[in-house]
């Protein structure tokens, strides 16, 4: 009973399930597949998605949204590309992309949380912004011939094939997940998305805690925008294009829930090794990758109503309990009871 309990409270589980089992079932539809080389190559090219779905998690634990971090994470991108043409170093690109974060989040978070917009409409229009400041800050040319050690970088290993910046984005995510787990402030984003009027009455900061998580999902779009450059070598005017479904879809595959307070980055993270395996797994069962965004969007639409099914059958489940015991005939024997003791 007490095993149960366990996995029901970690949805990441299931979704790690799914990882092994999807795994095994390309593997015997194409052998090559299940390598040490192949996996270890899905790892790596998981790391863009993984910072995506980790910075937006904050913002759907705490029950809103934020569909411009591909456009934030292009920009980025474009800003990183330029500076490693012009030779600046990693320190000066981290800046640049901190301000850039925590500006957008910023930007977003006030509008959400303050001036009360919804967050899809917001975050849409600050997409569209993002995306006109990209065009006007390349003149909408490709940013492009910055090859050298910033690109170099992408291919330096730790062991066994794991590159660096996989290495450092999976402990980002055991970090970040114990501290959204074990700490108090950690906590907040969770119970916020979990009941919001409750968190306001028992002294939380609610509209701060909103606030802080678009700065978050921001300032992890802009540090991806760099790791994309870096691996890609070039930066065109639509960089980061859809990249936000697939992180969306990423965190929900990872049992992060839409409504807020359910989920974990530990989830996200695993949803973001799903979402960037769709890709070479559509190369080992012979199939064209141009079926990718079919499969994302798919996939999300599925998981959604399966989320949402099982949250409106667990609400209904509680209303019958809650309803059976207060018509049951021990709950109307204990007001008499506690008179006739009075």
């Amino acid at each position: 009973m007490k095993l149960k309990k366990t996995l029901g409270k970690t949805r990441w589980i299931s979704s790690f399930f799914f990882l092994v089992a999807l795994f095994l079932i390309i593997g015997m539809v194409n052998s090559s597949f299940l390598t040490g080389e192949s996996i270890i190559s899905v790892l790596n090219n998981s790391v863009v998605y993984m910072l995506l779905a980790v910075g937006i998690a904050f913002v759907i634990l705490t029950g809103e949204i934020d569909v411009s971090i591909g456009a934030t994470m292009g920009l980025a991108a474009a800003i990183s590309g330029t500076m490693a043409q012009q030779g600046q170093g990693w320190g000066v690109m981290i800046i640049y992309a901190l301000i850039l974060g925590i500006s957008v989040g910023l930007f977003n978070g006030i509008g959400v949380a303050v001036l009360g917009i919804p967050s899809l409409i917001f975050t849409l229009g600050t997409c569209g912004i993002l995306r006109g400041i990209v065009y006007l800050y390349s003149g909408g040319r490709t940013v492009e011939n910055f090859a050298g050690d910033f690109t170099a970088f992408n291919n330096d290993t730790v062991f066994s094939g794991i590159t660096w910046y996989f290495a450092i984005a999976f402990v980002i995510v055991i970090a970040v997940h114990f501290i959204l787990t074990y700490t108090k402030r950690g906590k907040y984003f969770i119970a916020v998305g979990d009941n919001i009027n409750g968190a306001i009455l028992v002294g939380l900061p609610a509209k701060w805690t909103k606030i802080l998580s678009y700065i978050i999902c921001g300032c992890f779009a802009a540090f991806s925008g760099i790791i994309f450059a870096s691996k890609y070598g070039q930066v065109n005017i639509v960089a980061g294009t859809g990249y936000e479904m697939s992180a969306i879809a990423a965190c929900v595959i990872g049992g992060i829930s839409l409504t807020g307070g359910l989920g974990d980055v530990i989830g996200a993270m695993i949803g973001a090794v799903i979402m960037s395996s769709i890709t070479k797994i559509l190369v080992f069962l012979g199939l064209s990758s141009d079926y990718n965004n079919t499969i994302t969007g798919v996939l999300l639409i599925t998981i959604v109503v399966i989320d949402a099914l099982t949250q409106r059958r667990a609400v209904e489940t509680s209303r019958r309990k809650r309803l059976a015991a207060r018509t049951s005939p021990d709950a109307s024997a204990q007001p008499m009871a506690e008179e006739v003791a009075q």
